[in-house]
């Protein structure tokens, strides 16, 4: 039988492709939309000023699902590799999973930042708990 931390791993594998798509199904109408040229000398910032903002939450929230939850997943497949990915373990990566997609949700709907900021403090906490029972584990 798989490792229960197996479970919130693809499920913010999941997520993370959720956001994929809804980043997309806003930015191509918006590009489309206002006409934003796609000039591959164009910085980064040249394109995201011609974005509104709503639109380009979606893609930063993607970005961030590509950099902390990197922790995330090398933590709970090391735990699942020693035979540690059940009880409070799995529970800490439920929870972590739990809090990303509820700041996916506040950064991508009304990026209210203090709140967004709250929300991923709390998640850096459980993941800091959840990397130090994995050393405890592995050492």
């Amino acid at each position: 039988m798989p490792s229960p931390i197996l479970q919130p791993v693809i499920v913010l594998v999941l997520w993370s492709l959720v956001m994929w798509a809804w980043l997309y199904a806003t930015r191509i109408p918006a590009v489309n939309r206002l006409k934003v040229p796609l000039d591959p000398n164009a910085s980064k910032s040249e394109f995201d000023a011609a974005l509104p903002a709503n639109v380009r939450w979606k893609a930063d929230n993607y970005n961030h699902l590509m950099e902390q939850p990197t922790i995330f997943y090398a933590t709970a497949l090391s735990l699942a590799f020693v035979g540690q990915g059940a009880g409070i373990n799995a529970w800490l990566a439920w929870a972590y999973v739990a809090l990303r997609v509820i700041h996916s949700l506040v950064q991508s709907t009304g990026n209210v930042i203090v709140v967004r900021f709250s929300i991923f403090m709390l998640s850096s906490v459980v993941l800091l708990i959840l990397a130090i029972r994995a050393a405890m584990a592995v050492f």
